[in-house]
């Protein structure tokens, strides 16, 4: 008899939910709005709501946005966008609720481990992951493991800083590698040129029909991109870099980018593969689930 392990995927924006199995399947998929500016308490509450709804599982598993701090299962620090989720005890909360064993992972770690064991990154044992989003979020794998750091904050790639604070006005958060590399970002410089853009695939659609102002805002913004990529592959010499997040599902815009990103770094260095994240929306919940199929960290 298999392992079956009830996954949810908290994100900012929707939650996920569903039964994974030992070979990556995942049944009674559904979806729901997390609500996250009612907060913390409110998150769990309606979590607990719908995990109520599945029987015949045999743990539990949680990808999170917000820091995690994964031996105690309880959010490090969340911003704004989730109010009073730092310090949830998210672990013990749902052990008290369903008496099965539970483990808490960060959602950009839980998209890399995912990967690693279903998808993209199955035949590396070292690499990094870069989601871009909202912002942009990262992970660190190293012999299959994920690298944590010092304080169980490592990889905060979207806070690197890719301008000097002199040139934008002192302000911290606007030297921020994701205030220029993020699909939020893109979105932006896309409605100076067309307020009609409101998201990744608007753009997509628009660019499609030969617009030369937004090709020259998508080589601006993939140039952005590929510096950080440069500055990462010059610091850990990985074999090969994970990309996802919704417009990264564009295979030509991550060719654009690893041709892009290939030009700035040094010849030692050119042998990185630059791949796309294959599992989609379902990386977060199956990496959750690996932490229980193959063990902590480990695939």
């Amino acid at each position: 008899m298999g392992m079956n392990i009830l996954a949810a995927d908290i994100g900012g924006t929707h939650t996920k939910i569903g039964i994974c199995d030992e070979r990556g399947r995942i049944t009674q998929f559904k979806e729901y709005a997390t609500e996250a500016h009612m907060g913390g308490k409110h998150l769990m509450e309606k979590l607990l709501f719908q995990m109520e709804s599945y029987q015949h599982f045999d743990a539990v598993a949680i990808s999170t946005a917000g820091q995690v701090n994964a031996d105690e299962g309880c959010i490090l620090y969340a911003n704004e966008n989730i109010p009073s989720y730092t310090g949830m005890k998210v672990r013990e909360i749902v052990e008290n609720r369903f008496h099965k064993p539970v483990k808490v992972e960060n959602d950009v770690n839980a998209a890399a481990l995912g990967e690693a064991c279903f998808g993209a990154a199955k035949s590396f044992t070292d690499f990094l992951c870069l989601t871009f989003g909202t912002g942009i979020g990262g992970a660190i794998v190293m012999n299959r493991q994920i690298y944590r750091g010092a304080s169980g904050s490592a990889a905060e790639f979207g806070h690197m800083f890719t301008r000097p604070l002199s040139q934008t006005n002192g302000g911290t958060r606007k030297s921020f590698y994701e205030t220029y590399a993020s699909t939020t970002a893109l979105i932006r410089m896309a409605q100076e040129a067309d307020p009609e853009i409101v998201d990744g695939k608007g753009f997509f659609d628009k660019i499609q029909v030969g617009n030369e102002p937004l090709q020259q805002i998508l080589h601006a913004w993939t140039t952005e991109v590929s510096t950080g990529l440069a500055s990462l592959i010059h610091i850990f010499n990985p074999p090969a870099i994970i990309v996802g997040g919704g417009v990264m599902e564009q295979d030509e815009l991550v060719r654009m980018v690893e041709k892009q990103t290939k030009a700035l770094i040094m010849e030692s260095f050119a042998g990185v593969n630059i791949v796309k994240a294959s599992l989609g929306n379902k990386a977060g919940l199956l990496g959750a689930a690996s932490l229980f199929l193959r063990g902590m960290d480990r695939i």
